[in-house]
């Protein structure tokens, strides 16, 4: 089984999903299945159907966090080079074809929100940024084509 790097941070809000969908979510999804069952007929109770549906979502939701803490590492994001882009590091990038500043923070695969900053070191980008420097300048193919970066600081 291969391990996933995460932060400290990453593992407990799995740790508390799991946990919400334990002991809130299943346990109200089984409720709803009972008052859906209880109004008889089950081949045209669409309620029932619904909830039933959604119990498959949660049990799959949950099989899925079990695994991905399963395989969690917890990396120490201030430990490791302060001059090279490994993970937990937060870079601030010049996108050239863009002219703009971009900064990512490389997490792991279970952390990616790139919206927020956040990338995971398994994507494109995060592979191209793994072991750079300031001042190093980077192209990473991407599905809409070839995109070019210039590292300009490492926090």
């Amino acid at each position: 089984m291969e391990k996933m790097p995460i932060t400290e941070d990453g593992l407990e809000k799995l740790r508390e999903e799991l946990r919400y969908l334990q002991k809130t979510e299943k346990p109200n999804n089984i409720k709803a299945i009972a008052e859906a069952r209880a109004h008889g007929d089950l081949s045209e109770n669409a309620e029932y159907h619904a909830a039933k549906e959604k119990q498959g979502f949660i049990a799959g939701k949950i099989n899925e966090l079990e695994t991905a803490i399963g395989q969690a590492e917890v990396i120490d994001v201030n430990e490791g080079p302060m001059d090279r882009v490994v993970f937990g590091r937060t870079v601030l990038l010049y996108d050239i074809q863009a002219d703009k500043e971009i900064t990512y923070q490389l997490v792991g695969p279970y952390e990616s929100d790139p919206e927020k900053g956040r990338i995971s070191i398994k994507s494109p980008l995060g592979q191209g940024l793994l072991g750079r420097e300031i001042g190093d300048e980077i192209r990473i193919k991407i599905p809409r084509g070839v995109q070019e970066f210039e590292v300009l600081e490492i926090k």
